[in-house]
């Protein structure tokens, strides 16, 4: 009985992202599907060439979007790592509150967020420009990273890192052979949900790049917004195929990390899998 409800939700879980995907698929090619024909009257490639063209804008602003969102990435790890560690090995007045209070961009709303930042970028002449999107891009993921390496390094302790020190590591050989190769599947985890949050930001990209600095959602959302389905299902498949790369593509570097580094954290992935 549980291995038949296990497959029923499994196909449930299946179909309910097969089918939103197929339809999208579908209307991407679909020119003309009147109410109430089952099938479209007319196919074409419209969105796809618009995106695909040599020398279009789609294919530039979609390069734009991925270098940005790979620098936010390294940002917010190289933030987030140390300050998860501090959260949850370290004890010091405050910190109940530093947990709560690094949670404010997902309480506060991004429009207050982008309003009060902009006013301060534009005195500091980031505005219209990649490294202040770059920049803005870090404040919505920092609670995600932080969160997620808080609770590793509430698991993990301190005490592998420790134990390197005692054999004669230094802080930092400890940190990078021990704890860095620990938390790697926090790492790939905590970076593949940044990635994907920056790679779709809208408001915050078009605040404070100010339609200079073209990413793929500044070019989709208005497609989406004004009806031209065939346009808007071609941007949002690539959109799709973009995040689906990013996830396989890290999934893959960390069997390939694991495949040539033996170790603590190796053995519990390989069992895991």
């Amino acid at each position: 009985m549980d291995k038949r409800l296990s497959r029923i939700l499994l196909m449930v879980l299946s179909l309910s992202f097969i089918l939103p995907l197929g339809m999208i698929i579908v209307w991407s090619v679909t020119v003309s599907w009147p109410f109430p024909e089952v099938f479209p009257r007319e196919l074409g490639f419209r969105g796809l060439r618009a995106i695909f063209q040599p020398g279009s804008q789609a294919l530039g602003s979609l390069m734009t979007s991925i270098r940005i969102s790979i620098f936010v990435t390294i940002l917010t790890l190289a933030i987030t790592i140390p300050g998860g560690k501090a959260l949850g090995i370290y004890e010091f007045p405050g910190k109940g509150f530093i947990k709560i209070f690094v949670l404010a961009p997902l309480i506060v709303s991004p429009v207050a967020i982008g309003m009060g930042i902009h006013g301060t970028f534009i005195r500091m002449g980031l505005t219209n420009t990649e490294l202040g999107v770059i920049l803005i891009h870090i404040v919505p993921v920092i609670p995600y990273g932080i969160r997620i390496f808080t609770n590793i390094f509430e698991l993990l302790g301190n005490q592998l890192e420790e134990q390197g020190k005692v054999l004669g590591a230094g802080s930092f050989q400890a940190f990078i052979h021990i704890t860095l190769p620990t938390i790697m599947p926090g790492i790939i985890s905590a970076g593949s949900m940044i990635f994907i949050i920056s790679f779709s930001q809208y408001f915050l990209t078009f605040l404070i790049g100010g339609g200079s600095v073209q990413t793929f959602p500044l070019l989709m959302v208005p497609f989406i917004q004004s009806g031209d389905r065939m346009m808007a299902a071609s941007y949002s498949l690539v959109f799709i195929m973009v995040a689906l790369l990013a996830l396989l593509g890290i999934e893959k570097m960390l069997r390939l990390y694991y495949s040539k580094n033996s170790g603590i954290a190796g053995v519990f992935y390989t069992k895991d899998k």
